[in-house]
């Protein structure tokens, strides 16, 4: 609708009074608010002569981001424009969760020191303890890859390890010993008796059926096997040195020909990586040593698989 004319009513333009008026038909027709233009929702707006200006509010879309009902702006409800909320400039962080610490023992332990052994960074064990050692070896692996050095093994320092190495076997998680006896031979029940497993690689001290002490054993290489079978300590000697190999055989209990039961330097510094000439070595000085002090002359050997 076009109303022409500068005539004034109530000090208005006529033009200005009929298009009000059209708005206002219009606003009825679409049930819409209609406010004073200073927000107020009362008096107070004007012009000082008693005529409020009004303002409409007609329906319209929904901005774009928005749904029907959502304010515009976005879910948050705050208008287009508005300062956004300050995003926090610290955000904290969990450590990495601790896998392995100083102190731990068991196989877990035992398979990162396998595992740090395969990348050349621990060179003793693996022993089944977190040492003083493996803490060192744990921190240069992690100094060489620009982790914290922190000596622990955490989440992050044990996955790394494990993408770089393999899954060690039996005898690289035993390579200093320490694993677990077999079952003692049926021959081995009665009497004073070294019972002697090549399975496991152990030596049992057993009198009449109880086991007194256990102890990680090495055997002969493949041209010079170690003999099985029921055998007797014939012969001790403290500290004996082998004719034929010129090489010592401290604690040595003989039980067949040259063949005996002694400490080995050797195991105790390679462990499985080496083998003997026939001879049961033993690696643990202290615990061949009272054995040595226990075994009599004709206690039974029995060395079986």
């Amino acid at each position: 609708m076009k109303v022409s004319g500068y005539s004034r009513v109530a000090g208005r333009p006529a033009g200005a009074l009929a298009s009000a008026a059209a708005l206002v038909a219009l606003a009825a027709l679409c049930a819409c608010t209609v406010q004073p233009p200073d927000g107020s929702g009362g008096a107070g707006g004007g012009d000082g002569k008693g005529n409020s200006p009004v303002h409409f509010e007609l329906p319209h879309s929904p901005a774009p981001g928005t749904t029907s009902g959502q304010a515009p702006g976005g879910p948050s409800g705050r208008p287009s424009g508005a300062a956004a909320a300050p995003t926090p400039s610290v955000v904290e962080t969990t450590p990495p969760h601790i896998v392995f610490t100083r102190g731990d023992t068991g196989t877990g332990v035992r398979e990162l020191q396998a595992r740090l052994r395969q990348a050349a960074w621990l060179f003793d064990g693996p022993t089944g303890t977190y040492d003083d050692l493996t803490a060192e070896a744990v921190k240069g692996f992690q100094g060489k890859r620009g982790l914290p050095r922190t000596g622990e093994t955490d989440a992050v320092t044990w996955q790394r390890l494990r993408r770089m190495t393999h899954t060690p076997g039996k005898w690289e998680l035993y390579l200093m010993g320490g694993q677990p006896a077999a079952a003692p031979d049926p021959r081995c029940l009665t009497g004073r008796v070294l019972c002697i497993s090549k399975t496991s690689r152990t030596l049992r001290w057993m009198v009449d059926g109880q086991t007194v002490s256990t102890m990680s054993v090495r055997f002969g290489a493949q041209y010079t096997p170690t003999r099985e079978g029921v055998f007797h300590i014939y012969w001790k000697s403290r500290h004996h040195v082998s004719t034929l190999y010129h090489s010592p055989m401290p604690y040595a209990m003989f039980f067949s020909g040259g063949q005996a039961v002694h400490y080995s330097y050797d195991f105790a510094a390679r462990g499985y990586a080496g083998g003997s000439h026939g001879c049961v070595n033993v690696r643990d000085e202290a615990a061949v040593s009272a054995l040595f002090a226990q075994v009599r002359d004709g206690d039974k050997v029995v060395v079986y698989w």
